[in-house]
């Protein structure tokens, strides 16, 4: 079995802001993309173009329609990933020590080198963040793109993962949560950003920020006297007939 670091020197990890984040997928397609080209072994699909399509994602995008108590419904999308826990249940029940935390930065990776795919690291992460890869039979996470945020062929402003980077709407963001002057530890700190299932006591380093509360337009004061069912935003008339050039189109027209 794998044992914890007692403390990491950074705790890097993603905040996601589930107000902003449009469920496009643009994440969950790049980061397919960056992990099949560079670290590890490809990540395989199975018939992809068949009637049963299957596959291997670090990233996945799921869609939820919410009814708040008061107001209209809203729908969430919500991305999941690895969380690169600090009390990570998937690095102690793995009986190779392939699964383990850095101490370095707090990534939780897997050594595909020593990977049985015995599935118990899967079994232990209670937000199902972990795929078996059915072609390499070694169990899948997301790295938090080790690979780029490190690389210095890179460009500065491409070293952070390939969601946050690919991210048209600005809904993700990477950095160290450790540094409370840290962007995402400031953003956190402002919107009330949340763990995932914290009841699991496995201290997550990635973030959800809430959606915000949506604005809303009294019925009653917005429609006029004896409508107050109409659909808002009631809107009234510009004008009950037409003036200038279309006024005097309309009297040319109905001369025809």
């Amino acid at each position: 079995m794998t044992t914890l670091p007692e403390k990491t020197d950074r705790k890097l990890g993603l905040v996601i802001d589930l107000d902003t984040c449009v469920g496009c997928h643009a994440c969950v397609v790049s980061c397919k993309g960056w992990n099949t080209e560079n670290y590890g072994a490809p990540l395989s699909d199975q018939d992809p173009y068949g009637a049963d399509p299957t596959g291997t994602f670090l990233n996945r995008v799921h869609s939820y329609e919410v009814q708040p108590e008061e107001g209209t419904a809203q729908l969430v999308h919500f991305p999941k990933s690895c969380l690169h826990c600090e009390d990570a249940p998937c690095v102690t029940v793995c009986p190779t020590g392939a699964s383990y935390k850095r101490t370095e930065d707090g990534i939780v990776l897997v050594n595909e080198t020593d990977c049985i795919g015995c599935g118990l690291c899967a079994w232990a992460c209670p937000y199902g963040a972990r795929e078996m890869d059915v072609a390499e039979g070694v169990m899948k996470k997301c790295t938090l793109c080790v690979d780029r945020i490190y690389n210095e062929n890179l460009p500065e402003v491409d070293r952070e993962p390939a969601c946050v980077r690919t991210c048209p709407a600005g809904a993700r963001h990477f950095g160290d949560l450790g540094d409370p002057e840290s962007e995402v530890s400031q953003l956190v700190a402002e919107r009330g950003g949340m763990d995932l299932m914290p009841e699991q006591g496995t201290k997550p380093v990635n973030q959800y920020l809430p959606p915000r509360p949506k604005d809303t337009l009294d019925r009653k004061t917005a429609a006029p006297e004896g409508e107050s069912d109409a659909p808002p935003p009631y809107l009234k008339p510009v004008a009950d007939s037409p003036k200038g050039f279309l006024g005097w189109l309309d009297k040319t027209l109905e001369k025809l």
